[in-house]
């Protein structure tokens, strides 16, 4: 088992990652229905919470069905951080999150998210505030540096871990890569053998097969991974990496009517969360990854992304269940 602070999760857990957009009450529903072992709300812009940002509120949704969760602040001023960390506290989420990992310049350019990476004394004080003003577990995801020449990892987790982070998530690549080219958890392996290190390491990157998941697993030796984009229009590969774990065989792949089922799903609990307008509108942007590699499929995305209400999509899932009912579903690769 896996602790952090007093959750307690499976052995080799696998964590939903924190995205911007994407992580949501909706989606986090469809992925723990599919596996997933700890939620993390979408980042929470420390100095919204403060000033009652709507759009900053909104994110401290957390519902009792998708417990673990976390609720992930950001921001680059102590007395702010540690102010919202009060308020997230009053939600009565399972743990804090810090990121110090995002690399978007509009994060960047605030001195919040991966622009503490220059400032490690910064990043430890930050911290530290949090710290001391919740009662939660507080845990941090984070990179390896800003770039290849100042990969500062190591110092970085034995100091916050001082001054009591309860587990540390490391994205990794460097800001300079954002999300390209290869990441490499050499660097987190070597912090997860650090004698001094005693708290959970989780790692995140690349991670989108069960295959890639059993061998970084075997070769690193991390406590869990943390998957983020793969499991984008595709819960079901956190019990696809689980099966493979445990038999070395893979579960079948989700089938027309399961894709259909799951994006009808998270439309109707987008609209439960943000109303009928809003959650049929957001949700666009999804259907491309649920039915990602559906031979002559272009036809029915366009009607997914141009119907405005909601009778009327479930009337083209149901276009979709029936013209696919037999389609060769292993003919998609994920």
């Amino acid at each position: 088992m896996v602790k952090i602070g007093n959750i307690i999760l499976p052995e080799n857990p696998l964590l939903l990652a924190p995205m911007e957009d994407v992580s949501d009450p909706p989606f986090r529903r469809l992925c723990k229905m599919h596996g997933a072992d700890l939620m993390y709300s979408e980042f929470i812009s420390s100095e919204g919470l403060i000033r009652d940002a709507m759009k900053s509120k909104m994110k401290l949704d957390i519902f009792d069905y998708e417990r673990p969760v976390g609720i992930q602040i950001f921001g680059g001023d102590e007395e702010a951080m540690a102010l919202s960390a009060k308020i997230v506290e009053a939600v009565q989420p399972d743990l804090v999150d810090i990121n110090f990992g995002c690399p978007v310049k509009k994060v960047v350019c605030k001195g919040a998210g991966a622009g503490v990476l220059k400032d490690i004394d910064l990043m430890v004080r930050l911290t530290k505030a949090v710290v001391k003003s919740t009662h939660l577990p507080v845990t941090v995801k984070t990179r390896l540096g800003w770039d290849e020449t100042s990969i500062n990892i190591d110092e970085v987790a034995e100091r916050l871990q001082d001054v009591g982070i309860q587990a540390l998530t490391v994205h990794a690549r460097t800001r300079a890569q954002m999300y390209k080219g290869h990441s490499d958890w050499t660097h987190i392996a070597r912090i997860k053998n650090n004698p001094r290190i005693h708290i959970p390491i989780f790692g995140n990157g690349d991670i989108d097969s069960p295959e890639k998941a059993l061998e970084y697993k075997n070769k690193f030796g991390l406590d869990g991974m943390m998957i983020g984009r793969a499991a984008i229009g595709y819960p079901w590969i956190f019990n696809e990496i689980k099966q493979f774990f445990q038999t070395g065989e893979h579960l079948a792949p989700p089938t027309i009517a399961d894709r259909v089922e799951a994006a009808k799903n998270h439309l109707i609990w987008s609209m439960e969360w943000k109303g009928e307008r809003v959650g049929i509108v957001e949700m666009r942007r999804h259907y491309t990854n649920y039915f990602k590699g559906i031979h002559g499929f272009k036809e029915y995305k366009q009607k997914l992304v141009t119907t405005d209400g909601y009778n009327d999509l479930f009337v083209v899932f149901d276009q979709i269940n029936e013209v696919y009912a037999n389609y060769d579903i292993t003919t998609i690769g994920h």
